[in-house]
Parts: C-alpha cells; structure tokens; sequence
C-alpha cells in the first residue's frame, strides 16, 4: 500500500497496481477535491472512524448493469401495488444520515463518519452527489446515494425502515435509467445486490467502462 501526502493530491495508477486485497492506498485526507478524484480512477474510502483512511479498488468489483436487473415474482407484486413513490435528491441529507444510523444485521457501530457525511453533502450541493428517496404514506422509509461519474452511477449506501423499500428504490432506479447508465458501482458484494442481479467482473473491465466517460483521463 501507498501512503498518501496530504499535500498532494495523487493516487497510485489503479490499472496497475493492485496494493493489498483491493487496498491500493491509505492516508491523505477527506478534501473534496481528493474524494471526487478518487472516484473518477475508480477508488473510494471505506474505513472504521477511528483508523487511517483507506481506500480501496477491489478485483473483481462488484456491480449492476441496470438492463441485468432481476426482479422477483414477489417484487412485481409489491411494484404493482403502487404502495411506494419515488423522488430524487429532494431530501439528500435525510438520506445519507439514515444511512449513518440505521441499525445492520452483524454490524455495530457505521463506516460513515461524520466527516465522510459532511464531504458527500458537500458533493451533493456542487451537484456531484444524488439520492433516490423512497416513500410510503410521505414518509421516508427507504433510499440510497451515490456520486455519478458519467455513464457509471457509483453507490455507496442505502437503507430502508420498511421492507423492500431499499430493493423497491433500487429497482426504480434501474429501471428508469437502463439506457442511460451504463454500470453502477455496488463495490463490495451483498446478498441483497446479488439477488437484484448484481455480479463480480474484473476491474479492468470496470475501469474501462468508467473511464470511457471519463474527461480527466
């Protein structure tokens, strides 16, 4: 792994390094300029609060190709019944801080730090960041958020505080933008993506996509 210089923004060449089971870096800071950077090499922080940052770009990387999205038998129903609304980036903060705080089968404690939180609202006011809001009776109960870079959407959380609600979103979401979006950037596998048909591919076959779009390479 690197060691980042505060004082420079700079990463190491994600084509060809690997660094340390998808690590490639560590340190630095949380800038805007630095975050919004790294997501455009296709590297992003993922840390506990009270370590070092880390940022990784794992292979292979996890994603979805929104024409690829499955959509169960059960989910059609639910779909059908109209029982949630849609909105997009009409409330960003309600969303991310949900993301901080709901509670995760097999996780104390939230990756999101205060400071990670404050950077992506920062992201989101130039314009950078957006939410999908998912609601029931105009009550937030679900959504997630993410930077899109292009034609590649990369999310970063989601919560809901109904069931299907976070699926429900994700599939909308897909769904609408199927022949705009080409990928969207899931990073690390789950169960949960995994059922909406999100899968494994290299990262060089990720890095291409991303960077097709790309104005800083």
């Amino acid at each position: 792994m690197v060691r980042l210089d505060e004082n420079e923004i700079s990463f190491p060449d994600p084509k060809v390094y690997d660094g340390h089971e998808g690590v490639i870096a560590f340190g630095g800071d949380l800038s805007i300029d630095r975050v919004w950077f790294a997501y455009q090499l296709g590297i992003f922080p993922w840390y506990n609060p009270d370590e070092e940052i880390l940022w990784w770009c794992p292979d292979p990387r996890f994603v979805l190709f929104p024409k690829e999205i499955k959509i169960s038998k059960s989910m059609k129903k639910i779909l059908n019944r109209n029982i949630f609304t849609f909105s997009e980036n009409k409330n960003f903060r309600e969303v991310i801080r949900n993301c901080q705080e709901i509670s995760r089968k097999g996780q104390t404690g939230t990756w999101l730090s205060d400071e990670l939180m404050n950077v992506f609202i920062r992201l989101h006011d130039y314009g950078l960041a957006k939410s999908i809001e998912v609601w029931q009776d105009e009550e937030l109960v679900g959504g997630f958020y993410g930077l899109q870079i292009g034609n590649v959407f990369c999310g970063e959380s989601m919560f809901a505080k109904v069931s299907n609600a976070s699926k429900a979103g994700f599939i909308y979401f897909a769904e609408k933008y199927q022949n705009s979006i080409e990928l969207i950037d899931c990073q690390s596998h789950t169960d949960h993506l995994e059922s909406l048909g999100a899968r494994m591919i290299p990262k060089k076959e990720f890095l291409k996509i991303l960077y097709e779009n790309n104005e800083r390479r």
